[in-house]
């Protein structure tokens, strides 16, 4: 599995694009900034969009999902209690921070112990619910590496004190994902890739997990 990280829009989310060596198709995890610079990313790349993928409801996480849906049919997905994000500007933060949002419907609402799969690939992504940035956050598990969104970053977490952050909820979430392989890549929803033992050893949050 080939993971390409983009990092978009005024927050620097990081979005992934991801395939399988010698096929055409991808899958995105997060769709930030402007349609066209994933799509760029893709075309660069020789890969179409087939499907996106949601960590959870916030704007700078879903900020060109819709434009991106448009453009190429894709599929979307994300858990059902942040779906009501994607049409309501104040749940998602858009009126927060500033940002336009334009409305658009999942395909798809994920639950706890779902599998999203690339169709026609090996790619295949198990639905870890971790609420506690959102109601509805997830962290995406599969093909060794741990896709965490705003669950859990190199040093640090997620925020909780936005609408909809449970503190009890993250550091629930947060035991789950401490107890994964050690040897997990972890993809975080801003900064640098990690894994889930250097979170372990150096993450104040995770020490002693």
């Amino acid at each position: 599995m080939t993971v390409l990280p983009l990092a978009l829009g005024l927050l620097a989310t990081n979005c992934y694009l991801v395939w399988q060596e010698g096929d055409a198709r991808a899958l995105l995890v997060d769709a930030a900034g402007r349609p066209e610079e994933i799509l760029e990313a893709a075309s660069r790349q020789g890969v179409e969009l087939r499907l996106i993928v949601l960590t959870h409801g916030h704007i700078d996480h879903i900020e060109c999902a819709a434009g991106l849906k448009r453009l190429t049919g894709a599929a979307l997905a994300i858990h059902e209690l942040d779906a009501p994000m994607l049409g309501d500007a104040a749940q998602s933060g858009a009126a927060l921070f500033g940002f336009g949002q334009e409305e658009i419907r999942a395909d798809r609402l994920l639950r706890e112990g779902e599998v999203v799969i690339l169709e026609g690939t090996d790619i295949s992504l198990a639905v870890l619910h971790t609420p506690g940035h959102t109601p509805g956050s997830v962290c995406l598990l599969g093909n060794g590496v741990l896709f965490s969104g705003d669950c859990l970053f190199a040093g640090g977490i997620g925020r909780v004190d936005l609408p909809g952050g449970d503190e009890r909820a993250m550091m629930r979430s947060l035991a789950r994902v401490a107890a994964l392989d050690g040897n997990l890549a972890v993809y975080p929803g801003h900064g640098p890739a990690t894994t889930i033992g250097k979170e372990r050893r150096g993450n104040p949050w995770l020490r002693g997990w």
